[in-house]
């Protein structure tokens, strides 16, 4: 599992982004499950991700933040990277952000992409 932690901050809201291998929904709910054991990734807001399996296909869930599995996915489609997840990660800082939560979900995925091809 690759974290990477405070990748950027915008008006209270704080982004991180994890990635890693999985080959089934038991192991993506395991790697969301080990994510989420760390106290500081426990009191996320939001927990949005994307896997593309070579044996399920797609599959993808915002965690409240609408749209945000959907550009995660568009971006590992894109890359044709099979059996990897990608989640961002935000902690909510009390101002909407409006589309700009788009950018910082695609600079988030950009960033863990280039971790997983590091």
């Amino acid at each position: 599992m690759i974290v990477l932690e405070d990748i950027l901050r915008d008006r209270g809201s704080r982004y991180a982004a994890a990635a890693g291998l999985v080959r089934s929904k038991a192991e993506i709910d395991a790697f969301l499950a080990e994510l989420r054991r760390r106290r500081k990734f426990d009191k996320a807001t939001h927990h949005s991700w994307a896997a593309l399996l070579s044996d399920g296909g797609p599959l993808k869930n915002d965690d409240g933040e609408a749209g945000a599995g959907a550009v995660i996915l568009k971006m590992l489609e894109r890359e044709a990277v099979p059996d990897r997840i990608v989640v961002v990660t935000r902690w909510y800082g009390g101002v909407h952000l409006g589309g700009d939560r788009f950018a910082h979900i695609v600079t988030c995925t950009r960033a863990a992409l280039a971790a997983l091809r590091a």
